[in-house]
């Protein structure tokens, strides 16, 4: 099986860790601190940055049943987050989000 660097650096940097259920980890896509003019921006000027690349995902959540519901969102895919919410957690001195597969607005192709 092939892994993508997202995939690798995932791997490689989360050993040993699994979200529950149906919660996604993500690493929020890094602030530009230029514009495309060449510009270069003050840090109070940043917007919050609202897109994210899932690092790893749970299983999927449970019915009542115990049938698991598969997850829509893999690792490596982009995502739109909401403006607040999730949990910041540090693993390896890299700071990520973990939140629940419902609470993601959306994915990019």
């Amino acid at each position: 099986m092939l892994l993508t660097s997202v995939q690798r650096a995932a791997t490689g940097a989360l050993k040993g860790f699994a979200p529950l259920f149906d919660r996604v980890l993500v690493e929020r896509v890094a602030a530009e601190v230029k514009t495309k003019g060449g510009i270069m921006l003050p840090e109070n000027s940043k917007a919050k940055i609202l897109e994210a690349t899932v690092v790893a995902a749970g299983p999927g959540a449970r019915k009542e049943n115990g049938e698991t519901i598969p997850m829509n969102v893999k690792v490596g895919d982009r995502v739109l987050l909401p403006e607040y919410g999730g949990s910041k957690v540090i693993i390896d001195d890299k700071e990520f989000t973990i939140l629940r597969e419902g609470d993601l607005l959306g994915k990019f192709d």
